[in-house]
């Protein structure tokens, strides 16, 4: 008995070793570092998915360049644009609540006009907004809804395309953070907390828009290169608290503040399991966050121009370098993210069941290269593609 034990102990030690050393780690490892050295990247952590399972999660580089300590998988990055396909999500769920439609007129769900003043007959959907066909631009201060409101912006035109909202693609900050207030005047809860009861915790994540609710010690810092510095300079108002304006927060119109459109702090690793319920149309490990319908209808592109761009997230046509991504039914889908010098993705295919998580937390050399499409070929090539 006690030979038969340890004979099966070796067998499932065995088995353990070669599922766990099936997906090619130190390959993978060394085109990530390739492309750190490569871009002179402060630090880059990353997630791969195959086959409904986490299969790599690496952090390489450093937390930050004054203290030089290695940045690790528990580290946070504020994910930037990404943070949009979350508060879609928050959305269509209060659609499946039948609280709204993506066909409301946003006017009436956020409480005052809103209004291309060119087009004055026109509502402007829900729709729209995370679609990005709104025709509100993408220029001034997206952190405040001040500058759409009638009531202190006369006609607000200059928040406003020539063109008619529908008619056109113009990716818009402003749209977004919109977005977000509409989540709380819909569902009369503060918007970074019915992120994080409704989507956050039920994944059983560590994460969200408020860096006040979140352990600082955590978080990775984010570095721009200044060209006339010929440096990385820290961005320090990436993880910038919001304690100060809570006092005269209103909700159903502060929300901009925690920054809907890009206001996500969280790791790789989770940031890869939220992946996984949109690849999962909607559900992961049991839990359902969106309906399969939902999940299908972000994915599906509203807008089929160049960017070819649904309810906050996106096809990657011609992004991967290996002809089985490309074509109908082929095409990877996610989002990416850009700000205070971060650049980061979130990518998958519905077709192959794969998937790439990628944070980049500075980097000054090679900029006319894109780094985060050279990162995920990297890692593409290196551990997904047979």
């Amino acid at each position: 008995m006690k030979r038969m034990f340890y004979l099966l102990t070796a067998l499932f030690a065995l088995l353990f070793v070669s599922s766990s050393s099936a997906y090619p780690t130190r390959r993978t490892d060394r085109a990530i570092k390739q492309v750190l050295q490569e871009f002179q990247a402060v630090g880059i952590s990353a997630a791969v998915v195959k086959d409904g399972r986490i299969v790599y999660n690496k952090s390489f580089g450093v937390k930050d360049l004054e203290s030089k300590a290695p940045l690790r998988n528990e580290h946070l990055m504020r994910i930037a644009s990404i943070s949009k396909s979350f508060t879609a999500t928050a959305l269509m769920q209060l659609v499946e609540q039948g609280k709204l439609t993506l066909e409301s007129d946003v006017s009436e769900l956020i409480g005052f006009r809103i209004r291309n003043p060119r087009f004055p007959d026109t509502p402007i959907t829900l729709k729209m907004l995370l679609s990005h066909t709104s025709s509100i631009g993408n220029k001034g201060d997206y952190f405040t809804l001040d500058r759409i409101n009638p009531a202190l912006s006369g006609d607000c035109a200059e928040a406003y395309l020539e063109d008619k909202p529908g008619t056109r693609y113009c990716y818009s900050n402003l749209g977004l953070n919109l977005a977000g207030a509409i989540v709380e005047k819909v569902s009369g809860i503060r918007f970074d907390e019915y992120v994080k009861r409704n989507i956050i915790d039920p994944l059983g994540l560590y994460g969200g828009f408020n860096v006040d609710a979140l352990d600082a010690s955590r978080f990775a810092s984010l570095y721009r290169y200044n060209k006339s510095k010929g440096a990385l300079v820290k961005s320090v108002n990436a993880y910038k608290s919001t304690a100060d304006k809570m006092p005269t927060y209103v909700l159903g119109y502060s929300a901009p503040i925690f920054s809907p459109t890009g206001g996500m702090k969280i790791t790789a690793h989770d940031l890869a399991i939220y992946m996984m319920m949109h690849m999962n149309y909607g559900e992961y490990n049991g839990v359902r966050i969106i309906s399969e319908s939902s999940s299908k209808m972000m994915q599906t592109p509203v807008w089929k121009g160049k960017a070819r761009y649904g309810l906050c997230l996106k096809e990657y046509t011609n992004y991967i370098n290996d002809e089985r991504c490309k074509g109908e039914g082929r095409t990877p889908i996610g989002h990416s993210g850009s700000a205070y010098g971060l650049k980061s993705i979130m990518i998958w295919s519905p077709a192959d069941g794969w998937g790439v998580v990628a944070m980049i937390s500075g980097y000054s050399n090679n900029r006319k290269k894109d780094i985060v499409k050279s990162l995920v070929n990297a890692i593409y090539e290196a551990g997904i593609k047979e």
